[in-house]
């Protein structure tokens, strides 16, 4: 290493470890302790408002709901203490709940807190963003839309460790999506003594799941402690896990190298840099990445031939080995790999016909189309991205595409913090957005019905009453008809991309600096990304060669 390198990497370690240096700092190795950086802050620990990834992450390590995801992304029980029961043709389920799960203040884990909590998520004053993942129980839309009163939705405590859920249709994923962070219990008792304050603060919440949060300093650090109130604790190996906000890998990069943090994502230069290294891993994630383009804001997208010019027009072979070189894919469509299978068991989003794929020519057609029909010959329009390094040479890569394949375009940058890009999504006032998605549930209703209209993930102005029949139907009286409800899922996706409301770009991928100690790490494709609970540091492995110490 030459000496310029290593003193930018001491400049960087100067500022990051700056005020820990006690034995139990963010940084510190002692115990049982999983060190991760973490490219953004979590949003929000309330389960009823989150929704970003890096909150759902967080949410399998302090939260547990009735199921629980294994390595394959199947539901096994949690505070379920067995699979539901189903009758009236899979549309009621019964579900016991374990006597020995308690809250980390000491009180036990009931039906009553998954019926509270599932009532505000649905209640409109709640004004939930994720309150549509709930629409399959019974009167949950209805009363989402303000039509029918929140003690009519389909669920019940029949006493306290008996939970009645009423769907509207059988769901052939229905235990799956139990797992995901919006069905998190909630302590009545404690978010109404918190009120407006509650998921804030470390101290005005309260956590069943494996590990507890004992502090968040927003935007710099999270620590977690082993929650001594779980019911499955013993199986619980870490007492701690520290997670350090950074928004440049750079120096996430640097903490690795300095055996301060067991794992990093790491940027496309630092890939072929580490190369060699025993901890470089790289996975590609079901999340895909596009940009949003809201009609509301740019009138000019409302024209068809000017969304398909800005899709075709980028590169993305080339984006996603000269920018990211960390696993990701290039895509053309929206489902993204790995969510579903379809009956003949191929990957759904293999068959998907797009066309949005890279084509400079057709791009420059299809704008001279658009020109004439707008009657312009300059279109100007601001892209949001989040306020990282990286994202600004991805912003700064697309801009280039854009502006020298589309003559007459010009894109500029916007970049913010990762909380308000969403909150600007989710009120409407960006023009366009560097966005992605993930799935909640192993099926491509997950991404598909995100673009319905007025869906509150959709965000761009589009909406087309074909596309919402076929969600519907895929989503109501084609589930018992696999080969029926799969062409029909196919057909609307592939109608949403011929409109191209949105420009897909890549799937995810990730490379990370991945510390050899650490075992038993679980990574998930739907919902919460990792799962922390059985892992353990195997302090006998050396962290510089993968090997046992000798």
């Amino acid at each position: 290493m030459n000496k310029f390198k290593l003193f930018m990497i001491l400049i960087a370690l100067s500022v990051v470890l700056a005020g820990c240096g006690n034995a139990e700092g963010v940084y510190s190795d002692k115990g049982q302790v999983f060190r991760k950086v973490l490219p953004q802050d979590i949003s929000t620990l309330d389960s009823a408002l989150a929704t970003d990834t890096v909150s759902f992450d967080l949410y399998n390590q302090i939260y547990e709901g009735l199921y629980t995801l294994d390595k394959n992304d199947k539901a096994q029980p949690g505070v379920a203490k067995e699979m539901p029961k189903e009758s009236n043709g899979g549309k009621t389920l019964t579900i016991k709940l374990r006597k020995d799960a308690k809250w980390s203040n000491g009180d036990p884990v009931t039906a009553h807190d998954f019926e509270y909590a599932w009532k505000r998520v649905v209640n409109p004053d709640t004004a939930s963003e994720y309150a549509y993942i709930m629409y399959d129980l019974k009167n949950a839309e209805a009363i989402n839309m303000g039509k029918k009163k929140v003690d009519e939705l389909g669920v019940k405590a029949i006493d306290d460790h008996t939970l009645k859920v009423e769907l509207t249709k059988p769901i052939p994923y229905i235990n799956e999506m139990f797992a995901f962070g919006s069905f998190m219990p909630q302590n009545e008792k404690v978010v109404k003594k918190a009120g407006e304050q509650y998921g804030t603060t470390a101290d005005k919440t309260v956590f069943n799941g494996p590990f507890k949060l004992e502090k968040w300093q927003v935007e710099d650090k999270l620590q977690l402690v082993k929650n001594k109130d779980y019911w499955d604790k013993k199986h619980v190996h870490l007492d701690r896990v520290n997670y350090k906000v950074l928004k440049d890998q750079q120096a996430g990069a640097s903490l690795y190298y300095t055996g301060s943090v067991d794992d990093t994502t790491i940027t496309a230069d630092q890939v072929d840099k580490y190369k060699d290294n025993p901890g470089l891993k790289k996975r590609l994630l079901a999340s895909t990445f596009y940009i949003k383009l809201n009609r509301n804001n740019v009138p000019e997208f409302k024209n068809k031939d000017l969304r398909l010019a800005i899709s075709q027009a980028i590169d993305k072979e080339g984006y996603v080995n000269a920018v990211k070189n960390n696993g990701s894919e290039a895509t053309d469509g929206f489902t993204a790999k790995l969510t579903a299978k379809t009956p003949d068991g191929k990957d759904f989003a293999d068959t998907i016909d797009s066309p949005l794929s890279y084509n400079p020519k057709a791009a420059k057609k299809h704008l001279e189309k658009a020109k004439k029909d707008l009657g312009k010959k300059n279109i100007t329009f601001t892209m949001n991205t989040e306020d990282t390094p990286d994202a600004k040479i991805s912003a700064e890569y697309i801009k280039s595409q854009v502006e020298s394949n589309l003559p007459g375009v010009t894109l500029k940058i916007k970049q913010l913090p990762f909380k308000q890009r969403i909150n600007q999504e989710h009120a409407e006032t960006f023009e366009a957005s560097l966005s992605g998605w993930g799935p909640d549930y192993p099926d491509p209703l997950t991404f598909l019905s995100i673009m319905t209209t007025g869906n509150t993930s959709n965000n761009t102005g589009w909406g087309n009453k074909e596309y919402d029949k076929l969600v519907k139907d895929a989503n109501g009286k084609l589930l018992k008809k696999p080969e029926e409800r799969n062409a029909t899922m196919k057909k609307a996706e592939e109608l949403m991309l011929k409109e191209a409301p949105v420009a897909p770009i890549y799937q995810k991928g990730e490379a990370h600096l991945t510390n050899p100690q650490v075992k038993g790490l679980v990574y998930h494709q739907i919902g919460g990304d990792t799962s922390l609970k059985h892992v353990e540091i195997d302090k006998d492995i050396d962290p510089k060669t993968g090997e046992k110490k000798k």
